[in-house]
C-alpha cells in the first residue's frame, strides 16, 4: 500500500470522526466488493465500531457463499432512508458514486465518505480515501489495511477476501498480480481459507442452463479489426429460453482471449428492462477503460464497462468503432 503511514492515519481519522458506517460497493456487487466489505466489518469490529452492509442489489447467486450469515442488505428507501445522515459512509471497490446504483443517493446524502479502491481513478473524484491502482483488488488493500491496524481477519471474512483476490486476479494470472498479491493470499490462507473450496465455489457451481447460455454466447461471437477483436452479444431471449440471469455471464466475456491473436473482447448482454450491459477485457497496453468512462463507466485498463439505455445494436455498433480507433489509428 502506497505511503502506508499517512494512508493508516487518514485511515483512522475517519474512524475516529463518527461512531457508525455504512458500507457499500458497486452494483452489482462482485467478489472484491463484497469480500472488501466483509474484512472491513472485521476492522470495525475491532475498534468497537456500529456498521451496516447495505448494497444496491441482491448478491449473486455465484457469491452468496461469502456472506452464509445474511448480513448483507438491499437498499430499502423506507426503511434505510434516515441512515446516511447519521453515519460515515465506506464506498469499496469503486470511486464513483454512480456506479452503486440505488445507493447514490444514499452517498451523497452521508456525512461523510471514504473509499478504497484499486481503480484507475476518474477525474474529478469526490470523494478522499485509499485510492491505489497498483493493487491487484480492493480486497488486497483491505487485507493489507487489516494487518497494519492489528485487526485479526477471522475464517469466513478470509474466505470472503481471497475469494475477491482470486475473483480479479483471474486465479493470479492478471497483470497487476504482484507478490503483495501473494502475501495477502498467505495472509488469508492462514486465517482457514481452502483454496481449491473457493475454486470450486467460483469455477465449478453454474447451472445447467448457464452452459447453454455461454454455447449461444460462443456462437454469436463475431471477429472484427483483422481478427485482433472478437464481440458476442446476448439479447433478453437468449436469458428468456434458458432460464438464466445476467448474473450467469460470469467469464463469458474472457473466452475470446483464450486465442493469441485476440487483443480485445466485448460482451454486450440485454437485461429484461432492455439496458444494454456491456463488458470489455483486453491484453497488454490495449485500454478499454476508456471506452466505458465514456458511457459513465468504469473499471480498469485491461477489464472495464458501463451500461447504456441504447440498444444492443446501437452499443455493439459504437464500441467497436472506437475500438478499431484504438487497434488501428490510421
Amino acid at each position: 500500500m502506497k505511503s502506508i503511514k499517512s494512508t493508516i492515519n487518514k485511515f483512522e481519522a475517519f474512524l475516529k470522526n463518527h461512531d457508525s458506517f455504512i458500507l457499500t460497493t458497486h452494483a452489482p456487487a462482485d467478489a472484491d466488493g463484497l469480500g472488501a466489505q466483509m474484512v472491513m466489518a472485521c476492522i470495525l469490529r475491532n475498534h468497537g465500531k456500529k456498521f451496516r452492509i447495505i448494497n444496491s442489489d441482491p448478491i449473486p447467486d455465484l457469491f452468496k457463499f461469502m456472506d452464509p450469515k445474511g448480513v448483507v442488505e438491499q437498499w430499502d428507501e423506507k426503511k434505510h432512508r434516515r441512515l446516511p445522515e447519521k453515519t460515515g459512509m465506506f464506498l469499496l471497490d469503486t470511486e464513483d458514486e454512480s456506479n452503486a446504483g440505488s445507493m447514490k443517493e444514499a452517498i451523497l446524502r452521508s456525512k461523510e465518505v471514504f473509499v478504497i479502491d484499486h481503480h484507475e481513478p476518474k477525474p474529478g473524484n469526490r470523494f478522499t480515501g485509499i485510492a491505489d491502482p497498483s493493487a491487484a483488488s480492493t480486497c488486497e488493500l483491505v487485507v493489507e489495511l487489516a494487518q497494519a491496524v492489528g485487526t485479526d481477519i477471522d475464517c469466513q471474512a478470509a474466505i470472503a477476501a481471497y475469494s475477491g483476490i482470486v475473483y480479479d486476479t483471474g486465479f493470479f494470472a492478471h497483470s497487476k498480480t504482484g507478490s503483495r498479491t501473494f502475501k495477502a493470499a498467505i495472509t488469508l490462507i492462514g486465517a482457514g481459507v481452502n483454496p481449491n473450496e473457493v475454486y470450486r465455489r467460483l469455477n465449478e457451481n453454474s447451472s445447467l442452463g448457464a452452459l447453454q447460455l455461454q454455447k449461444r454466447a460462443f456462437c454469436s461471437m463475431t471477429l472484427h479489426c483483422q481478427g485482433r477483436a472478437a464481440s458476442q452479444v446476448l439479447r433478453k431471449n437468449d436469458f428468456t429460453e434458458t432460464g438464466t440471469t445476467l448474473d450467469d455471464t460470469e467469464g463469458f466475456v474472457n473466452i475470446p482471449l483464450k486465442s493469441r491473436e485476440i487483443v480485445v473482447s466485448i460482451l454486450i448482454k440485454e437485461s429484461p428492462e432492455g439496458i444494454a450491459r456491456c463488458s470489455m477485457r483486453s491484453k497488454g497496453t490495449t485500454d478499454v477503460a476508456k471506452i466505458a468512462w465514456s458511457f459513465g463507466g468504469g473499471g480498469h485498463i485491461n477489464a472495464s464497462g458501463f451500461k447504456s439505455n441504447l440498444s444492443v445494436d446501437e452499443i455493439h455498433a459504437i464500441v467497436l468503432e472506437k475500438i478499431s480507433k484504438i487497434l488501428d489509428p490510421s
